[in-house]
């Protein structure tokens, strides 16, 4: 790579694209949060088009020309190969049959004319945190990323390394299954995720895990609650603000994810026991007050060993709303050193 190259790494989303310039020195050019439609719902071809819109318009904003950039970074949602194809059972975020099998990495590469590197976007968020939070000690640490968003994304760090597994699909945390003893409520169904699965991490700890499965479950509980008048799509949007305020039904929501993804991290501290467990998405964007409340309810319950307690850390994703437009440039510019 010289010099004056630079590498542009994009965040593909249900909704939304960003994207973000780093230079050979590994400095970010891009201070700002671009959101441009990602058109995923117009199928794969759109949803191209709609990654190169979206990678022209942050170099012409930062006057950057097409002829400086060495490769990009792509993440999207997974479950998707090491290689960016889609999983042929298709995702949360990739519904339609066109995507199954879908392959994204060679698809933008073609259409741009550049080298591609793919990393799903649990994997790219981990990747930014990891760096950020260790810096020139980063490959002598691990960590575990967990990310509660529309689905649960997630990434798996060790010796400052992305673990993308024998097919690629390594750190998708949201489809690990976990006990549910003492952790459902009286009658509670068992919650199911979009995948398939029944009682995994993103079936409590997402946005899809509220409408499908927690919130229906708790209205029942709380029929007169305001959430109750609004479609269930709104309702599950408007569950953290009212958890904010305090609301009982909105706590008991909260409490069920925290609970998961506590379960989430003790089963990692017994796989791979990282140095740090972050945590980010919407729900730790909220109000500090119950962001930290949020936080050390994961906490409680996660369980640790007392040397792991010792030395592990609980943390939030630093620039999440940037953080995998960023891990993805870190990728695509790591792939040109080596």
């Amino acid at each position: 790579m010289q010099p004056n190259q630079v590498v542009v790494g994009i965040d593909n989303g249900a909704t939304k694209n960003n994207a973000t310039v780093l230079d050979a020195s590994g400095r970010f050019l891009v201070d700002r949060l671009y959101e441009i439609p990602s058109r995923v719902g117009e199928g794969p071809e759109a949803a191209i088009e709609g990654m190169a819109d979206t990678m022209n318009l942050v170099l012409r904003e930062h006057e950057i020309g097409h002829g400086r950039v060495a490769a990009v970074g792509l993440d999207t949602p997974g479950p998707a190969s090491a290689d960016g194809v889609i999983s042929v059972r298709g995702a949360t975020n990739f519904a339609q049959p066109a995507w199954w099998g879908f392959d994204v990495r060679s698809a933008l590469e073609a259409r741009i004319g550049l080298p591609v590197v793919y990393n799903n976007d649990g994997n790219a968020a981990a990747l930014y945190a990891h760096r950020v939070h260790f810096g020139t000690e980063a490959n002598a640490h691990a960590s575990i990323t967990a990310v509660v968003g529309t689905g649960l994304g997630g990434g798996v760090i060790e010796d400052g390394q992305v673990i993308r597994g024998a097919s690629g699909q390594a750190g998708e945390l949201g489809h690990v299954l976990i006990s549910t003893d003492g952790l459902l409520a009286d009658e509670q169904p068992m919650p199911t995720c979009a995948c398939g699965n029944r009682g995994d991490v993103e079936s409590f700890a997402s946005l899809t895990g509220i409408v499908r499965n927690l919130l229906p479950y708790w209205l029942t509980r709380y029929p007169d609650h305001p959430l109750a008048e609004m479609p269930i799509l709104q309702a599950a949007k408007e569950v953290r603000t009212y958890g904010v305020e305090g609301d009982e039904l909105a706590l008991h929501v909260f409490e069920q994810q925290a609970a998961a993804l506590g379960r989430l991290f003790t089963i990692a501290a017994n796989v791979t026991d990282p140095s740090v467990y972050f945590v980010g998405g919407g729900v730790v964007e909220a109000a500090p007050q119950f962001r930290d409340w949020f936080m050390e309810r994961i906490r409680a319950h996660t369980t640790l060993r007392e040397e792991q307690a010792a030395v592990a850390t609980l943390a939030l994703v630093p620039d999440l709303d940037k953080a995998g437009a960023r891990g993805s440039a870190f990728a695509a510019l790591a792939s040109l050193r080596t």
